[in-house]
């Protein structure tokens, strides 16, 4: 385990940014309890600042995991964020879209956001930026990428796509054998 290099960082950083904007400084400036990124094996983890600490004892072939896994690095040196990280991305969503009832299981099934099933939107969300999904009880559900702007998406047909899905709590059973290695 060990920190990420500048390169790293910005890339990691930009990605998150598309979903929490500015909110970012949260995760870094949190005095009271404060965490910093880890890298092993390719995935970037979000780990509180003792618990690092206390994770150098420990070999890294001997280490899993650590700490809230935010996304991996793919080999061609890209950041692809994971379902795991949507607990820190909904804490400080910059962007959010609440989907009735009867919209929730098609999204967990991995289908993107239709504009029948949408109950509520932030305002403001523009074109392709990175929206929070949540239940109509502020359950978060997922995350992708919006469609179209909220003025543009209010005038759509009932069938038109208003997300685009990146990733949903539905994974956890999809790809369970291979989320984690």
């Amino acid at each position: 385990m060990r920190q990420l290099t500048e390169e790293e960082t910005k890339v990691v950083f930009e990605k998150l940014a598309g979903y929490i904007g500015r909110n970012i400084s949260y995760l870094v400036d949190n005095k009271e309890n404060p965490h910093v990124f880890r890298l092993q094996k390719d995935r970037v983890y979000y780990v509180p600042e003792n618990v690092a600490k206390l994770a150098t004892c420990v070999a890294r072939p001997n280490l899993m995991s650590l700490g809230i896994c935010l996304g991996k690095f793919t080999k061609t040196g890209k950041f692809r964020l994971h379902v795991t990280a949507l607990s820190v991305l909904a804490e400080h969503a910059k962007y959010k879209i609440w989907i009735k009832p009867n919209g929730e299981m098609p999204f967990l099934y991995g289908n993107h956001v239709l504009k029948a099933h949408v109950g509520k939107m932030s305002d403001d969300i523009p074109e392709h930026a990175g929206v929070i999904v949540f239940a109509m009880n502020d359950t978060p559900l997922g995350f992708g990428v919006s469609a179209k702007s909220t003025g543009e998406a209010r005038n759509l047909q009932p069938t038109a796509i208003v997300a685009f899905r990146q990733a949903d709590i539905g994974e956890y059973l999809r790809d369970e054998d291979t989320l984690f290695t």
